[in-house]
């Protein structure tokens, strides 16, 4: 038999409904071209989501097909037969609501914290758009529910652990989906409360699930993908500032430019090298620090965790440019399993549970692909902290910080000044390299050996969050630690002035973090700092 032509069921990536988006800063859903910035802005900022006309008119198509093959008594996995070892399991077109109903209660089996309201709405945000696709043969009103959600403030309490990644994240979407139909629990207006008391509140009934709707709920790698999106946004600016804070330490400690001479990182263009070398120059620009002292014989060359900070840092910034790729697939794919294709000729006709050709039972809710990346990027992330904790080091010890204080004290011996700083870097440090262990090494067989090889692309995820917190906490303690030996350097015999990007850095911390006259209680000081860092407040001064 040849192999059937894929019919051209697939939305126009660019397309979405032009009356809409020219409405104001709304993020209509196409299934199609949904992006990181506009999951940050649902998330974070709760920005407006509508449903493209087009889409819904897509997912009325694959909702007709499953109606069809319903009211036909059709063997269709997850429609007509019961879930993972039970799928050779018949199940009575006149109980299929109630299986898709028992399918959420069952699988709503996450433990652990909750998730955070921002990772919740980007889930909310995430299955919605998955489903506009029109291959879940889901109601569209199912979507509106979810998007109801999001403008209600009404936040499903999910678990963080449960999920092993395939058939996706299914526990935490069970918990995710749940609250549709009255169940679970929710966040609203900061207040956890049972999911049917928040639709009483505003002005919502439970929704009656159909045929399929449930499975379209819960198959897929939401969880993972929106931790993803929203831990790439951050990193993001993380990454710029983290050429500031390193430019910072690179004048502190009387580090040379020389070696982030442009002809020099062309010799090895690798993209994120030469990117981070020209911010590099740009915040070192019209520095007398520089000038002072290239000829002093001292500078023939430095440590690694200085003159390689465009290498370390740029493959850095190539590796989540990866995450980005397969993010962009991932959040604008059709992950839950089975597919449908209303225009049929996908499959031979006569091959069993497809439905007439069209129905496709597979695997691409399976999280292979963000898992792997995942692990990557938290690799990666948990390097950028590594070395910005050998600067740090190197700025507390009088043998390797060009003649400053030792641990930057103003009154050594009676003040310890900087040096446990540096103990708490190197602790978080440390932990990042338990936690970049990669994840999707590991499988457990679930479902009776069923789902027999699995992602664990979920533990990718949450632990690739918690390197993240910790870089960012590593690098906020090389910003004050840097800027102490600023203030010390520039008040010495020689004054000079850092470079223009620098000197703005540092007026910027000092706006919200006084220079260290003595001991004080560390905390205050560390949270501000965070705050910048985690706020990207001094990533645009990398430059364009």
């Amino acid at each position: 038999m040849s192999e059937p032509e894929v019919p051209h069921f697939y939305p126009d990536r660019r397309a979405a409904t032009p009356d809409v988006r020219a409405a104001g800063p709304v993020v209509v859903l196409t299934g199609a071209d949904l992006t990181i910035a506009e999951v940050e802005a649902v998330a974070r900022a709760e920005a407006a989501v509508a449903l493209d006309v087009h889409a819904r008119e897509r997912m009325q198509e694959a909702r007709d097909v499953v109606e069809s093959l319903v009211a036909e008594g059709a063997v269709v996995y997850g429609v007509t037969t019961g879930f993972g070892a039970l799928a050779s399991t018949r199940i009575d077109p006149a109980d299929a609501g109630r299986l898709q109903e028992h399918l959420l209660m069952s699988h709503a089996a996450g433990v652990g914290p909750a998730f955070p309201r921002e990772v919740v709405r980007a889930m909310l945000l995430l299955r919605a758009n998955t489903l506009a696709l029109g291959h879940s043969g889901c109601r569209p009103l199912v979507v509106d529910r979810l998007l109801e959600f999001l403008a209600s403030g009404i936040h499903p309490v999910v678990p963080e652990q449960g999920s092993v990644g395939a058939s996706g994240d299914l526990a935490p979407l069970a918990h995710l989906a749940l609250p549709l139909i009255g169940r679970g629990q929710v966040e609203l207006r900061g207040v956890v409360t049972p999911a049917l008391v928040a639709l009483r509140e505003t002005g919502l009934e439970p929704l009656t699930l159909e045929a399929k709707e449930g499975l379209a709920l819960l198959n897929g790698t939401q969880m993972m993908s929106a931790i993803g999106a929203l831990l790439l946004a951050d990193a993001d600016r993380m990454v710029r500032t983290a050429s500031v804070v390193a430019a910072m330490s690179v004048e502190a400690l009387l580090g040379t430019d020389v070696a982030f001479a442009a002809a020099y990182q062309l010799a090895r263009p690798h993209p994120g090298q030469i990117a981070v070398a020209a911010e590099l120059r740009h915040l070192l620009r019209d520095s007398a620090l520089q000038t002072g002292h290239h000829g002093h014989a001292h500078k023939v060359q430095d440590p690694y965790s200085l003159r390689c900070i465009p290498q370390v840092h740029g493959a850095v910034r190539d590796t989540l440019d990866h995450l980005r790729r397969v993010l962009d697939i991932e959040l604008n794919s059709a992950t839950d399993n089975p597919l449908v294709f209303p225009g049929g000729g996908v499959a031979d006709v006569d091959t069993l549970a497809t439905g007439g050709g069209r129905v496709i039972s597979g695997g691409n809710f399976h999280g292979e692909p963000i898992a792997l990346a995942l692990d990557f990027a938290k690799i990666a992330l948990a390097e950028l902290g590594s070395i910005s904790e050998r600067r740090t080091a190197l700025l507390v010890d009088p043998r390797l910080n060009g003649g400053l204080s030792p641990f930057l004290a103003s009154d050594s011996g009676i003040d310890s000044g900087m040096m446990i700083y540096q103990y708490t870097a190197a602790a978080l440090a440390s932990e990042n390299k338990v936690l970049a262990h990669p994840a999707s090494v590991d499988s457990i067989p679930t479902s009776a050996n069923q789902e027999d090889h699995v992602s664990m692309g979920s533990i990718a995820a949450r632990h690739a969050r918690a390197v993240l917190g910790h870089v960012e906490a590593i690098l906020s303690i090389e910003l004050l630690v840097a800027a102490q030996a600023l203030d010390l350097r520039m008040a010495g015999p020689d004054g000079a002035a850092p470079g223009a990007g620098v000197a703005e850095a540092l007026a910027r911390l000092r706006e919200r973090v006084r220079h260290l006259e003595g001991d004080r209680e560390p905390g205050p000081d560390l949270a501000a700092a965070t705050a910048i860092v985690h706020e990207g407040a001094l990533a645009d001064l990398a430059g364009e």
